[in-house]
């Protein structure tokens, strides 16, 4: 698990499957990109293919829009998929974008503060640059 701290302060954790705390007190919020997290706790499950992009980009947006919103209002968030690399490090470009990151450079900024292998494909950096233009941020 690796806590990102976004420009604007949100702090949001990131993590692997494998990582997976089951009981993890400090943890509030989860928006979780595999079915297989079944979380017992307060989240929100995304269909989202590994590798690919969301099945309802709608759905994703307001997802994410959600988590981030939590997350700077002080509530503990944490993101996941299966490796904690491609869907998540794009959720976290994504948060990127909300905290005032250029949407041109958050891929970068995502790769340089969580993990140099995030986001993976064009198929991912592209809806990070989507998500902007939905969210109106692509401008930034």
């Amino acid at each position: 698990m690796r806590e990102v701290r976004f420009p604007d302060g949100t702090i949001v954790r990131a993590a692997a499957l494998e990582e997976r705390e089951v009981n993890a007190a400090w943890r509030q919020h989860g928006l979780y990109l595999d079915a297989r997290w079944s979380p017992t706790w307060p989240a929100q499950l995304v269909d989202w293919p590994d590798l690919g992009t969301p099945s309802d980009d709608r759905a994703a947006t307001e997802a994410i829009q959600h988590a981030f919103a939590l997350a700077a209002d002080g509530t503990h968030v944490e993101v996941g998929c299966l490796a904690g690399r491609g869907r998540t490090g794009t959720v976290l470009a994504c948060m990127a974008v909300l905290a005032g990151v250029p949407a041109a450079g958050a891929v970068d900024w995502v790769r340089r503060h969580h993990t140099p292998g995030a986001v993976e494909g064009s198929a991912q950096e592209a809806w990070v640059r989507a998500f902007a233009e939905r969210v109106g941020a692509a401008g930034q």
